[in-house]
């Protein structure tokens, strides 16, 4: 029998099955926990694309392979992929591997099951309600709706339409031809999922008003009050504040409760895109940064971020009860919700979403908040802020670390100032060559696997680092390594 006859055969062989399962279970245990959380590894294997192609062998043929080629092109994919969970893994508003998530994501993986309806989904639509509870009293509601959504971006999408669809519910029958201009405020430190959204909607990205943002990253809220006012004196209708708690690259806390007080005054929505600083809300030490989110319309949150429950996990939390979800996104599919079944039939979600299949998302929050209780989940929040609060006391104490500001958050930005330029700051070129700095030892350091660091250039500033410390497993040796690592690939800049 030929290799691709026998592999195809496996579904009717359930010890073959098994073996196969077996055998990439023991190399993702393996390569992707095992070496990819050890500080020991790499955190990748860097190889230029056309390298990386023929590694690879990406072509699909006629003729399938056999098992022990397919187990090598397993380990093969992930040999040459990023470690996320690795502990020197700084680079983006996500890291770690919490295994209880990852237990939740291999049974969510093997059920394959959609979650539209109560028939087919049973226990994650119950589970994913009870999440969505819990997540909404953090926020400090007692009562509302949600739902979750593949990503961030998609929940504030969501929130902009669903802000939209109230105050204009003839729109999603008739469309934009019923509405007058509208305008939605945001800071300029907003996600750009804002903008998205608006040119997605149709209601353009003319229509986004930006708000100016304090010296910290902050939403100024005497310039919303201006920015209304010119909305409206242009002809344009307001109709929802997008404010953010933990924008992406400072890490800022816009100020909820008097922005609340300006959307009260103007009957304006308030949506809060929380989906970084959201987690914070289960630290009683440090949720005063978010003191009035009880007061948004929506919440847009991601544990998939500094909670590590895996990509991806991220919810839409309404107030309201009036079944809005399902009044602006529901289209009743006759073949799908079916208002004669056997059993209650609001227990369909699937209606809220405009998806119609829609992953399962909920189980490896869930089983991971089962396992570390809502304590645990304290304290991992709070290492995370203990351990950014240690980075910016040890840079303090070196030669070369510039802090672009002292964080409120897990966000630590910073120059590393190579040996050539310091003590030059009034030179006439200092800040175009410290922008060059940055690109040169992510190079490098992405070249070695040593660790991944994130850079950007903001507003006026030139390129600098942004630390994320988010990763559970991280420890002080860990940032130490960083910034030793930082004085070595730099010491010849």
């Amino acid at each position: 029998m030929a290799d691709s006859e026998a592999l195809s055969s496996l579904a009717g062989d359930p010890m073959a099955v098994e073996a196969l399962l077996q055998a990439v279970f023991g190399i993702v245990v393996d390569e992707a926990i095992q070496k990819g959380t050890s500080a020991s590894e790499k955190v990748c294997e860097w190889k230029e694309p056309e390298e990386l192609k023929q590694l690879l062998d990406l072509e699909l043929r006629s003729q399938g392979e056999s098992q022990e080629q397919i187990l090598e092109r397993c380990r093969a994919v992930i040999h040459y992929s990023v470690k996320t969970g690795h502990p020197r893994f700084f680079n983006q508003l996500f890291s770690g591997l919490d295994p209880h998530a990852l237990a939740g994501r291999i049974i969510t993986e093997s059920l394959n099951t959609s979650q539209y309806t109560y028939e087919i989904a049973p226990v994650f639509v119950l589970m994913e309600e009870e999440v969505l509870r819990k997540l909404r009293a953090l926020v400090g509601w007692s009562s509302g709706d949600g739902i979750f959504c593949p990503g961030g971006s998609i929940s504030n999408m969501y929130a902009v339409n669903l802000a939209r669809y109230q105050r204009y519910p003839d729109c999603k029958q008739r469309g934009l031809r019923t509405l007058p201009p509208l305008a939605l405020f945001t800071s300029k430190e907003c996600h750009y999922s804002i903008q998205k959204g608006a040119a997605f909607l149709g209601l353009g990205t003319d229509s986004v008003r930006v708000v100016k943002a304090d010296e910290r990253g902050r939403m100024v809220p005497e310039d919303l009050e201006r920015q209304i006012s010119m909305a409206e004196a242009e002809g344009a209708v307001p109709f929802l504040v997008s404010a953010t708690c933990g924008t992406t690259v400072l890490g800022a806390f816009d100020p909820l409760e008097a922005i609340a007080d300006v959307c009260q005054r103007h009957g304006l929505w308030l949506h809060v895109d929380a989906a970084w600083g959201g987690s914070v809300l289960l630290s009683q030490t440090h949720r005063h940064l978010l003191d009035g989110i009880q007061r948004a319309d929506s919440v847009a949150w991601n544990p998939h971020k500094l909670l590590a429950a895996g990509l991806q996990c991220s919810a839409l939390l309404l107030q309201d009860t009036s079944n809005l979800l399902k009044r602006c996104h529901g289209s009743q599919a006759s073949y799908l919700f079916q208002q004669d079944k056997f059993y209650d039939v609001e227990l369909d979600t699937g209606d809220k979403v405009v998806q119609c299949g829609r992953r399962v998302d909920c189980l490896k929050l869930w089983l991971m908040w089962k396992a570390q209780g809502s304590q645990g989940l304290e304290r991992r929040i709070d290492q995370a802020f203990a351990l950014a609060r240690y980075l910016v006391e040890e840079m303090k104490k070196r030669e070369g670390f510039e802090l672009v500001m002292e964080p409120e958050f897990v966000n630590v930005c910073f120059w590393f100032v190579p040996p050539s330029l310091r003590g030059k700051q009034d030179s006439p070129d200092y800040h175009k060559r410290l922008s060059t700095v940055a690109p040169v030892l992510k190079e490098r350091m992405v070249k070695e696997g040593s660790m991944m660091i994130g850079y950007q250039p903001h507003g006026t500033r030139g390129n600098f680092f942004r630390v994320v410390v988010a990763n559970p497993a991280l420890t002080r040796a860990d940032i130490d390594f960083l910034l030793n690592e930082l004085e070595r690939l730099g010491q010849d800049l």
